[in-house]
């Protein structure tokens, strides 16, 4: 059984004991904490009200109870928006004009898990501070909840899907007319989540011809295991293998990470997903580019290739989005498939990216391989190095980055050496005594070889 209280939210599995998952008892507890901690939003003017969205996992019913029910016992309104997406939630607090909003989604992680991701008045994940601030009280029991006439009032609002598709709509670089006259064959894995709700409505709005969705149905029964890696998608591989589609979408049970499969079967790369957007949006809005520190060059490549600017962040959506905005970045992301287009949302959005990659397919009147293959060819190898507790991370890290002084370091999450032709990134997990060994090149044999050499120099340190 595991529960981690994190910046990233609570989340943990589900069943056992108060304290070591994520028992009912452990969500009454960060609910409270959290909403407690909302007070400053509503002083500013926002409602006493918190979205709910869910996404479709197994246990997602007697969470969204418990988290609705811990709601109104503080005196907060709720609106319960039901299956939804990461961002559609996210959109649904800025449209309600809520102090808050609680998404309940572990995202890629099993069935077996779930979690609640904290958003602020604005849609957007707490920050680091406002997040272990919420751990602390949590941990304290120092709730006050409402008396009787004081408690909040439920409603359940299901059109938060229509107004999330009809935004996308309106997107000034989303050519609605240009992607029902190339007529897509699309298909899709939504691995049983809510991505088979609301994909198969914006893609029939956009006027894709043809949809064909696999695992559709919003069991939360998972069909494959839901982190869309390729090693995870060899269902929709196999079949666009097949022929008769133009191109495959796949998201998380959430829907806020996108990936692609080519037309012939292929993947089509999940760090290319940002910069296939970026370099669409680039050629018509110019401006400053971010990705978190373990994303691929490609985005530096693709933004400087425009005479634009692009800018690391640290690790971590929020992250992302204070650089993004420090920067008054365009466009930005993470190269899990997470785009970030503030003209939409401050937040991961699958819609977003699906409708703005459809319109540069249509407009650039290319396969999706001709469009793969257009871009810099680099490989990610993802390696780690197991740790004993209380070994000094932050001693090894340092002595790294003293060691590769004369390359171009990056240390605002971990050690980031970026060498003239490839980089490795070093960073500490934040739930288990681990480092994280990123490394990308031209090769995947050589990108490995170098993540390989720098933890041999670890190694010898320990």
């Amino acid at each position: 059984m595991t529960l981690i209280k994190s910046i990233s939210g609570f989340r943990g599995t589900i069943g056992g004991r108060p304290g070591d998952a994520l028992s009912p008892l452990d969500i009454v507890r960060s609910v409270s904490a959290y909403a407690q901690l909302r007070e400053p939003a509503i002083k500013k003017g926002y409602r006493r009200k918190i979205v709910v969205g869910r996404d479709a996992r197994i246990s997602g019913e007697m969470v969204m109870h418990v988290v609705c029910g811990t709601l109104l016992g503080m005196g907060f309104d709720v609106v319960n928006i039901g299956l939804a997406s990461t961002p559609t939630t996210e959109l649904a607090v800025t449209w309600e004009k809520a102090c808050g909003g609680i998404i309940l989604t572990a995202s890629h992680n099993p069935r077996q898990w779930n979690a609640l991701k904290l958003l602020d008045e604005r849609g957007e994940f707490l920050t680091p501070d406002e997040a272990q601030d919420v751990v602390r009280l949590a941990n304290t029991d120092q709730f006050s909840y409402a008396d009787v006439d004081s408690l909040g009032c439920y409603v359940e609002n299901n059109s938060y899907d229509q107004r999330h598709v009809d935004m996308v709509k309106k997107l000034e670089l989303v050519d609605v007319e240009a992607i029902r006259n190339a007529r897509f064959r699309v298909m899709l894995d939504t691995v049983n989540s809510v991505g088979g709700v609301i994909l198969p409505r914006l893609l029939g709005q956009l006027g894709v011809t043809e949809v064909k969705c696999l695992n559709a149905e919003p069991t939360g029964d998972f069909a494959h295991n839901p982190e869309p890696l390729e090693k995870n998608l060899e269902g929709i591989m196999g079949e666009m293998r097949k022929g008769g589609y133009d191109i495959g979408f796949v998201v998380d049970p959430d829907a806020d990470r996108l990936v692609l499969i080519c037309e012939d079967g292929s993947m089509y790369g999940e760090e290319l997903t940002l910069v296939t957007v970026a370099d669409y949006i680039l050629q018509h809005q110019p401006g400053n580019t971010v990705s978190n520190l373990s994303s691929t060059r490609a985005l530096r490549d693709v933004t400087e290739k425009y005479g634009c600017r692009y800018t690391p962040a640290a690790v971590g959506e929020v992250n992302v989005v204070t650089k993004m905005k420090e920067t008054g970045a365009v466009i930005g992301g993470e190269g899990n498939g997470g785009v970030i287009y503030p003209a939409a949302h401050n937040g991961r959005d699958a819609l977003v990216g699906i409708a703005l990659i459809l319109t540069y397919l249509a407009k650039k009147q290319v396969t999706a391989t001709q469009l793969r293959d257009s871009y810099p060819k680099y490989f990610i190898a993802k390696n780690r190095i197991d740790l004993n507790p209380g070994t000094d991370i932050a001693g090894i890290l340092s002595r790294v980055k003293e060691m590769y002084k004369d390359q171009q370091v990056t240390d605002i999450d971990g050690v980031k050496i970026d060498f003239p032709d490839k980089w490795v990134h070093l960073r500490r997990s934040n739930t288990e005594p681990i480092i994280r060994v990123y490394s990308e090149a031209s090769t995947m044999e050589e990108a490995d070889a170098l993540g390989k050499l720098i933890m041999d120099v670890v190694y010898s340190m320990i």
